[in-house]
């Protein structure tokens, strides 16, 4: 099975995982994954026995998912040369908005073989509604312009529904896939302070922040989690997008 993989940053769903793990079952071809981030999801691949190969536009990442074990290729998606090769999933975590709806479905229905799989996926973690809204104090105060800052307010349906529609959109418009369909996981984490500090600082909007102002935040987030008692449990909804290659395109 060659299964193509999107900047995935979390883990994939059970839909997602379990399409390819069936098809990796039933072949012994290559998995491939593109924007493969650091390598986790694609970890949880090659573990249900999938070959996988990489491609990430950042040459860090891609090192990062080399001394994992990964094969990475550095490129971006839309972008990417597939010299010929053909897939049988393209699944991105974390990541396909980062990525033209249009051009990216195009590009994946060009790489995949006829009723191969296109998944998308994202992780929607929240702690317990009154550490988000200490959270959301801290960086009101520290970081106002940092994506988190508005996340820890949001409803939980805000975050990643423009995105789904976007890149249902983006698939129906490519003209070779099957109606996107969504499927929601619920999942817990328990988190320690340490542990989520860890976390938190690796999500969007906090690479560019001066060190001082991560002191900052580090400090006030640690102490709202000190004062909820030194852990937490997180809770998780994983929002996946699938779709499958056709034929053939469909007619205008």
């Amino acid at each position: 099975m060659t299964a193509l993989l999107v900047s995935a940053l979390g883990p994939p769903s059970r839909r997602t995982r379990s399409a390819a793990s069936n098809s990796c079952r039933r072949t012994s071809r290559i998995a491939t994954p593109v924007g493969i981030g650091t390598g986790i999801a694609a970890r949880l691949f090659r573990a249900a026995g999938c070959a996988v190969l990489g491609v990430d536009p950042d040459a860090r990442m891609a090192d990062v998912a080399r001394r994992r074990g990964d094969r990475v290729e550095v490129a971006a998606f839309e972008e990417w040369d597939p010299a010929g090769r053909s897939f049988d999933a393209v699944v991105s975590g974390q990541s396909w908005h980062w990525i033209d709806p249009v051009a990216g479905a195009a590009k994946a229905a060009e790489v995949l073989r006829p009723g191969g799989l296109l998944a998308v996926f994202w992780n929607d973690g929240r702690p317990p509604r009154e550490l988000a809204d200490a959270f959301a104090e801290v960086y009101q105060r520290v970081a106002p312009d940092v994506p988190a800052a508005r996340l820890w307010r949001a409803s939980a349906e805000e975050p990643y529904a423009a995105v789904i529609r976007r890149a249902a959109d983006g698939m129906r418009a490519a003209g070779w896939f099957s109606e996107p369909e969504v499927w929601r996981f619920a999942w817990e984490l328990p988190y320690t302070r340490d542990a989520w500090l860890d976390h938190l600082f690796t999500t969007g909007g906090h690479a560019g922040l001066h060190p001082a102002t991560v002191a900052r935040l580090a400090a006030g987030v640690g102490a709202a989690v000190d004062a909820a008692g030194g852990s937490f449990t997180a809770r998780f909804t994983t929002v996946a997008l699938t779709a499958q290659r056709a034929e053939s395109a469909a007619r205008a």
